[in-house]
């Protein structure tokens, strides 16, 4: 597949695609970043890429994984009454009730509620698999590494938001345990920076491609999987 800084081959049958927080809360009006004045709409632009990067990776039978940031109902697992993953969280308004749009309850990032349902048009499918993360790694105390090892999984298609934050976290973490990495840059978002001459999206980016994987897009990686 074409891909900076240079051409990488995929065994389909050893990749995954990975879906990073592509959820309510993150990328849908009322959800938290919404309901916080954060601009959503680069993650909203990035679905249609999204689903044709999922819709050819289903047809050649490469498995589907989604991240989904969430939380007990008793904020347990936010971490120490002190520590940056608690206390930020809890400034931003994680936990608060609110009025979902389908006239549910919902919490701000609280787990089994409409704010941490993945959006409309990127659900889950059978036989995919989804991951509650606590921490803007993936591999952070979950069952990802073991899940991505059962499966045989080398290559990691990276998809979601945010770019520099949730997905790169994910990347390094993945790239630590010798996973080959390439982002999907239409298919992921970064609303901070984004006014920036260069934005964290960019940097996050051009990072990857020079020391942590590989850079494509959406179109290149559905036309690779026709060849």
């Amino acid at each position: 597949m074409p891909a900076k800084p240079a051409p990488i081959d995929i065994d389909p049958a050893k990749a995954a695609v990975i879906v990073v927080d592509m959820e309510n809360d993150f990328a849908s009006e009322h959800g938290l970043f919404d309901h916080a004045g954060v601009d959503i709409s680069g993650a909203k632009a990035a679905i249609p890429s999204i689903q044709a990067a999922l819709a050819a990776a289903r047809r050649a039978d490469i498995r589907i994984i989604y991240l989904k940031m969430g939380f007990q109902p008793d904020l347990s697992d936010l971490g120490a009454e002190d520590s940056v993953n608690r206390v930020r969280h809890l400034r931003f308004g994680v936990g608060q009730s609110m009025q979902a749009p389908d006239g549910r309850t919902g919490r701000f990032l609280i787990r089994d509620t409409w704010n941490t349902d993945i959006v409309p048009g990127l659900e889950p499918q059978a036989g995919d698999v989804v991951i509650y993360k606590t921490r803007f790694s993936g591999f952070y105390e979950t069952e990802l590494d073991a899940t991505l090892k059962e499966m045989g999984i080398k290559y990691l298609v990276f998809t979601g938001v945010t770019t520099c934050i949730c997905v790169d976290s994910t990347v390094r973490d993945a790239m630590f345990r010798d996973y080959l990495c390439v982002l999907l840059s239409d298919c992921m978002a970064e609303p901070i920076g984004d006014k920036l001459s260069r934005s964290n999206h960019e940097a996050s980016l051009l990072a990857v491609e020079a020391l942590l994987g590989w850079v494509s897009d959406s179109r290149t990686f559905v036309n690779a999987l026709r060849i």
